[in-house]
Formats: structure tokens, sequence, C-alpha cells
């Protein structure tokens, strides 16, 4: 049996690993979702402490799944919730002047906007599946973030990609 101020340590250890193998990876899939670095770089910071409060556990990939599907469903959470307010807004303020450099900047916010709002109407796991693989990982990488077992993530992300292409066009037809 370890003294107390070991395990303390050993717990330490393991989260600052956890900590700096993960937190880039984590705000970029945020930052791509919510397209707010400082937000995304928030919302990281209170998975990171979420997870710092939990008790200390031997299982690194059980740690690593959960991390991900809290900063993911907060970052979801806050979408919707910024989509709320910023329809609130919008209400108020009536509807911006255009130029050209703003009506292109109010179409690629309005296409990211939408592909939010399909994401947020998404199973969260599927939605978590599909920003974890737009950010780059590789199936083994999302088997262990996600808890999925290695040999599904290719069906089980298929099957998201093909939900995600059908509530997009059912909700905005074939424009993009």
């Amino acid at each position: 049996m370890q003294p107390a101020g070991e395990t303390a340590l050993d717990s330490s250890k393991r989260f600052d690993d956890l900590f700096h193998a993960h937190y880039q990876r984590v705000v970029g899939v945020l930052c791509r979702l919510m397209g707010d670095r400082a937000q995304a770089e928030e919302i990281a910071a209170d998975a990171f402490c979420k997870l710092a409060r939990q008790p200390a556990a031997e299982d690194h990939e059980g740690r690593t799944s959960w991390l991900y599907r809290v900063a993911i469903n907060a970052g979801l959470d806050a979408v919707r919730s910024n989509a709320r307010r910023k329809r609130r807004e919008e209400a108020v303020a009536g509807s911006p002047q255009s130029t050209d450099d703003a009506l292109d900047r109010l179409l690629a916010e309005e296409r990211r906007e939408r592909v939010q709002r399909v994401l947020a109407a998404l199973k969260p796991r599927d939605a978590q599946l599909l920003l974890l693989r737009s950010d780059g990982m590789a199936y083994r990488d999302l088997s262990l973030a996600l808890g999925i077992r290695l040999n599904s993530v290719g069906s089980i992300l298929a099957r998201a990609e093909q939900q995600f292409e059908r509530k997009y066009r059912a909700r905005y037809g074939d424009r993009i």
C-alpha cells in the first residue's frame, strides 16, 4: 500500500499526462464546433477541471473517453445556447447591413450554424464521433476516446455520417 502523499502525486501526474496529451485536441474540436477559440478554451478548461475532481482511477482510457464526452456535450450545449441568444439579439437589432465582405462572412457563418444545428440534433455519440473524426482522429483513437469497440468504429461512423446528411438535407435541402 502506498502512502497517501505518493497516491496524490501519482494521481496528479496522471492528470498532467492527460492534460498535456489531450488539451490541444479538445480545444481544436470545440473550436471547430463553435467557431470561437476563447469559448472553446473555456469549455475545455471546465471539462479538465471536472476531470480533476473525479476520483483517481487507473483506467486512463476511461478517463479520456469521459473527458471527450463531457467536453463535446458542453460544446453542443453552448452552440444551442449561442443560437438562442443570437436569434434574440437579431430580433431586437434587425438585420445587419451587407457589403460583399459582410455577405461572404454572413454566408460562411450561416453554413457553420447549419452544421452546428444538425450536429446538435444528432445523438451525442454520433456528434462526438463526427467531430473527433473531422479533427483527424484515427479509428483506434476514436475507439479509446468514446469507449467504442475498435471493430465497430467504421460502421458507427458511416451511420453517423448518413444520419448527418439525412438531417441536413431534410432541413436545408441541397443548399450548401
